[in-house]
């Protein structure tokens, strides 16, 4: 009995201590991915920022600018990818809306951005744009991928339409949990005109009136490793209108701010990254490690319960078969 028990418990030890690294990679590869139909929106704003006062042509001072950051899940267009490409993608449709301290439209830029569902590479398609130019995105943008690593990454920046490295800094502490930050500065650049300005302002009316659109910015992120999901971010955005062709003639200032997470939404960030953090540690850490630890321990009651059968003296299995088929011997007279 003991030797059967111990062979049954030895072929659950095989089969957990097997299940241990099928699960870190191969099931969680498989299984880790970001939903189609995410939707998200995040609010970041600038206090004390300057803003060019279309109306006067002349920058001014505001209280604050807001910046609304939506992401919204194409659940058909992911599909229509997924057909062509045979990939697991996502589809994030996006918008970066810039208003004033009153509310008004600085600017407004819209996005579509396709990746891999579970590596957050980027997926080259049709229909990749950035305000309606099409682009091809090389590097990550919004988000890390799973287990971020110390290392230098890529960065997409929509502004620019090209990526440069977003450099890994160090590891901070943010909110209770570890993160990892990185830092990225665009040099002055000259970039596109938005689509969408004050006062029905137009890239052509911009062009007609001799002036170009530069930007420069530092951008810094902390980012929880496990989730590869951003805990804060912050940008020193500056914008300028300058004369084409006149150097010396002194540039607009368009906007210049310090921006940040406002904190009920960095707050709710954080809570999100929390609970995903979990259900990524599930199946990185805390299954393959418990199956691991789960098969030793079978492993070891086997090994025990077979040493016990094997034991001198002990008898076995056929031992006690045989003297169980012998007939009791009677018991000797004895005299009065």
């Amino acid at each position: 009995m003991r030797r059967r028990a111990s062979l049954v418990l030895l072929a659950f030890a095989v089969f957990f201590a097997a299940l241990s690294p099928l699960i870190r990679w191969y099931g969680f590869p498989r299984l880790a991915k970001i939903p189609p139909s995410q939707y998200q929106a995040m609010v970041l704003e600038a206090k004390d920022a300057t803003l060019l006062d279309y109306a006067t042509m002349r920058p001014k001072k505001v209280s604050k600018v807001s910046i609304v950051q939506s992401l919204r899940g194409n659940v058909p267009a992911a599909e229509r990818v997924r057909e062509r490409t045979g990939r697991d993608v996502v589809v994030w449709d996006t918008r970066s809306h810039v208003a004033d301290d009153k509310g008004k439209l600085v600017s407004s830029i819209p996005e579509r951005y396709v990746f891999d569902a579970h590596t957050q590479e980027p997926v080259h398609t049709a229909g990749e744009h950035v305000d309606g130019d099409p682009v091809r995105r090389e590097g990550i943008e919004y988000k890390w991928p799973f287990l971020t690593e110390k290392r230098d990454y890529e960065y997409f920046d929509f502004q620019t339409r090209t990526s440069a490295p977003i450099h890994y800094k160090g590891t901070r502490t943010v909110a209770g949990m570890e993160a990892y930050y990185f830092e990225q500065t665009i040099p002055w650049t000259k970039v596109k005109v938005p689509r969408k300005l004050p006062m029905g302002a137009t890239p052509e009316v911009v062009r007609q009136a001799g002036m170009e659109r530069w930007y420069s910015t530092k951008r810094m992120f902390w980012v929880e490793p496990v989730t590869g999901a951003p805990l804060d971010g912050q940008e020193i955005h500056r914008e300028e209108m300058r004369w084409k062709g006149q150097p010396d003639k002194e540039p607009l200032t368009a906007f210049s701010g310090h921006v940040k997470m406002r904190p009920d939404f960095q707050q709710a960030a954080q809570d999100l990254v929390r609970s995903q953090r979990q259900l990524v540690l599930a199946l990185t850490s805390y299954l393959p490690w418990g199956f691991l630890a789960l098969g030793a321990v079978l492993l070891t009651v086997s090994l025990v319960l077979e040493h016990r059968s094997r034991r001198p003296g002990a008898p076995g299995p056929d031992a006690r078969a045989d003297t169980a088929d012998r007939d009791p011997q009677p018991a000797p007279a004895t005299g009065a």
